[in-house]
């Protein structure tokens, strides 16, 4: 009897390794452009890593990097393009010096709107498109959790016309900053965790970051109190990016889990970041009572678009890619614009209490 024990457990032992060497096992690093603290940015990260964990039975496991540990924020799309990280978690705005076809896939001055540029990715011929633009890079990208609406920025004195935007020193990144630099501004693109510090030192006069659910965290409202309502992110998408090699190397089951857990995650910050901003408003005339929140003149606005639409149609010329993305964008909007209108914009023109 004893030996018979023996001889079942020794066979369920084997059966044991046999199975565990035929599961998948996938341990995967990945690389943020965001220091470890920047919430919700990096909750899209730990709750997709998080559900890749558990729905796989912890037979894919992703380990995540910030920023301060990879120390190169603004160079994650070459670390996973090299294979030095499996994915990453940035905005592709952020590579418009190396590829400014990828611009557009976060967001655009004067754009869609979140659920516009979600609806154009997922049935508009987005995701395609998308992917199109990355294949040169060897990558895949997916989307990583929308901010919404952003906010214009913190601004140390008072905009009133263009002759003041002149000469300022602002951080902004995307198009926004090919259009702000044509206004005169001289633009620049600082890491996240460098933002704060660069305003109080006096690097820069201004600069833009989210919305008042990260940036009051951040503290700019202590040096620059001007607070200026947005136009130039209305939808700002960040991406997963993602090693063609190895993904293309995952079963079919370890690409659904992780392609779900992206798709998952990037609502629950869409969700979580517009709570943040919300609650952040409610309590800022109580409790930041001298922020001043502001709107640029329509002067200043009128000179956005049209250095926006030159810019479009100069850059366009030498970037077949990005013209064909764009055209793609413009031509979803056409048709999704009217319906936002009519489910957004008439019910709140009705019912916001002035």
């Amino acid at each position: 009897m004893k030996f018979s024990r023996i001889v079942i457990t020794a066979v369920a032992f084997v059966l044991l390794l046999s199975f565990s060497a035929h599961a998948e096992k996938v341990r995967w690093k990945l690389a943020m452009t965001w220091g470890p603290t920047l919430s919700p940015f990096t909750d899209a990260v730990e709750g997709m890593a998080e559900m890749v964990n558990e729905m796989s039975g912890g037979e894919f496991v992703i380990r995540i990097d910030a920023a301060n540990k990879h120390k190169s924020p603004f160079g994650v799309l070459d670390m996973v393009k090299l294979g030095q990280y499996d994915m990453a978690h940035s905005a592709s705005y952020y590579w418009k010096g190396k590829d400014i076809a990828l611009l557009p896939l976060t967001t655009m001055p004067f754009g869609m709107t979140a659920p516009e540029q979600y609806a154009w990715f997922y049935h508009g011929g987005g995701m395609e498109l998308m992917q199109e633009a990355y294949a040169p890079h060897n990558v895949y990208s997916f989307p990583g959790g929308n901010t919404g609406n952003q906010m214009g920025g913190w601004f140390r004195k008072e905009i009133n016309s263009l002759d003041d935007l002149k000469g300022l020193k602002m951080r902004i990144p995307g198009f926004a900053g090919e259009v702000l630099s044509e206004l005169g501004l001289a633009v620049t693109n600082i890491a996240p965790g460098e933002l704060y510090t660069s305003l109080e030192r006096g690097t820069i006069d201004a600069l833009e970051w989210v919305g008042p659910g990260m940036d009051i965290k951040m503290g700019f409202h202590k040096i620059a109190p001007y607070y200026y309502t947005g136009w130039h992110e209305p939808a700002t998408e960040l991406q997963f990016i993602v090693n063609k090699k190895e993904y293309d190397k995952l079963s079919d089951k370890n690409r659904a889990i992780l392609t779900n857990a992206m798709k998952l995650a990037s609502y629950n910050m869409y969700i979580k970041n517009y709570h943040m901003s919300a609650d952040a408003w409610s309590k800022i005339s109580t409790e930041y009572p001298h922020i001043k929140i502001m709107t640029f003149p329509d002067t200043v606005i009128a000179a956005m678009k049209e250095s926006n639409e030159k810019l479009l149609a100069e850059k366009s010329k030498d970037s077949p890619m990005l013209k064909k993305i764009l055209a793609s964008q413009h031509k979803y909007l056409e048709k999704s614009r009217e319906w936002t209108k009519m489910s957004d914009y008439y019910y709140l023109q009705d019912n916001i209490e002035e």
